[in-house]
């Protein structure tokens, strides 16, 4: 199995992967599907009904805005967020929606429905039906948010993205082994792979867009103040913090790259928090750590380049794939494990590369990472990737730099293997109640006043 860079990192808009871009993906799909089947002139309304983990937490993480902005034909990729924000109450004030962009049909407020107590065959399920002058739905399909914006169709198979490549590999191991066949690092077989789907050429300039985008979320992130939308009212830190280190550092006139890395982490959760664009990373409640740690490695370590960021991504992706074909990415399957644990993991083990550390190494870096998350359940304050979503990714970040160095002060030699940690963090997000699996049912989610 191999996922490649361009599907595991891809670019779209806060707050949530799986609650916000997948809903809004699984929309636009549907509406392809009514045009490709000459059905879209005749739909004169359309419903969706959000189940289990989308109807629990959907109002936080803007998931019936998704799905109408999706229906209204926004890429997640290319629309602008604001149009985003906000979809459902406007086309429920208009009493109408441009389904697919240019066909008008009327639409009410409870045409996006809630059910968070009735669960299909995965926690993260959405029905969309199109009817036309009948009571009997003309097209109906249900379709499953997998985590990290993937989705899939009720009845399909496993919609992935797992194109055939020539260095295929299912576990830590087999690419260790790749690695000590062929002699090339861990980006080495991920650029292999990725040059069987498109060119050179292609390939970096697609690895360049993606960091640009995850550089200009810093950016925005470090720059902007005020409060997060949603109950909580939340204050944005990272624009502070970048000011008070600015003057800290003329004071003392040396660096302070720890802090530093905290408030990228920050700035990035902030944007997407504030349903900014973002690169899921693998997700969107993930979002800022590999970003994070990207910029702290162009930043303070000496000789940094853009071939370095490529191949940070690179490993970062060889290492994703491990996790999204033996666990998962998504908090509603495994909890924040899954999320922020696979995260730290790829940041670890793409900086250890980058730092010239040797494939053994590199698994080790990641195998670290991610021992240290087992068990952290998702359980957002309000439903909201805020509380405490954005403080695990700046704690995460540096959990990933200090695995990083730790395994570099190895030879790669330890007792517990990465396999054997993904495994783990299966098992565990299996035996994880579902309130702990971003429900907002349990943790801190029923412990904190919402005020």
């Amino acid at each position: 199995m191999y996922v490649s860079v361009f599907d595991l990192f891809s670019i779209g808009i806060g707050p949530s992967s799986s609650h916000t871009v997948g809903p809004m993906r699984a929309s636009l799909d549907f509406v392809r599907r009514l045009r490709e089947s000459n059905s879209l002139s005749r739909v004169r309304r359309v419903g969706c009904t959000l189940y289990g983990s989308l109807g629990a937490t959907g109002l936080g993480h803007g998931t019936p805005d998704a799905v109408v902005a999706g229906l209204a034909g926004l890429e997640p990729t290319t629309c602008d967020p604001a149009q985003v924000t906000g979809a459902w109450d406007a086309a429920a004030g208009a009493r109408a929606l441009a389904l697919g962009g240019d066909h008008r049909i009327e639409f009410e407020h409870d045409d996006v429905a809630l059910e968070p107590r009735t669960r299909l065959q995965h926690p993260n399920a959405m029905t969309l039906a199109a009817w036309s002058d009948s009571a009997v739905p003309i097209v109906e399909h249900t379709y499953f948010s997998v985590g990290g914006g993937f989705i899939q169709r009720e009845g399909d198979a496993e919609n992935e993205a797992t194109t055939e490549v020539p260095l295929p590999y299912r576990n830590a191991t087999e690419l260790l082994e790749l690695c000590a066949e062929l002699d090339l690092g861990i980006a080495d077989i991920a650029r292999r792979n990725e040059e069987s789907l498109r060119s050179r050429q292609q390939v970096d300039a697609g690895l360049d867009e993606l960091w640009r985008v995850m550089d200009d979320c810093i950016t925005a992130g470090l720059t902007t103040d005020g409060t997060l939308p949603g109950p909580l009212k939340v204050a944005r830190r990272a624009r502070s913090l970048r000011e008070k280190l600015e003057n800290t550092e003329a004071e003392n006139g040396r660096s302070l790259p720890g802090e530093w890395l905290l408030a990228f982490a920050l700035a990035v959760n902030e944007e997407n928090a504030s349903g900014g664009r973002v690169v899921t990373a693998p997700t969107n409640g993930a979002a800022g750590i590999i970003p994070a740690v990207g910029r702290y490695y162009l930043t303070f370590v000496d000789g940094a380049s853009v071939e370095g960021m490529r191949t940070y991504l690179l490993t970062a992706t060889a290492i994703g794939t491990l996790f999204k074909a033996n666990a998962s990415i998504s908090g509603a399957v495994g909890g924040c494990q899954a999320e922020v644990g696979s995260a730290c993991a790829m940041a670890a083990g793409a900086l250890c590369a980058v730092l010239g550390g040797t494939p053994k190494q590199v698994e080790n870096a990641a195998e670290i990472a991610m021992e240290h998350h087992l068990g952290l359940t998702c359980d957002p304050v309000a439903g909201l990737v805020q509380v405490p979503c954005i403080e695990r990714n700046a704690i995460a970040s540096s959990t990933a730099v200090t695995a990083a160095r730790l395994s570099l002060n190895g030879d790669g030699t330890h007792v517990v293997s990465l396999d054997a940690v993904i495994e783990t963090m299966r098992q565990t997000g299996l035996d994880m109640s579902t309130k702990y699996k971003e429900t907002s049912e349990g943790g801190l989610a029923v412990n904190v006043i919402e005020c």
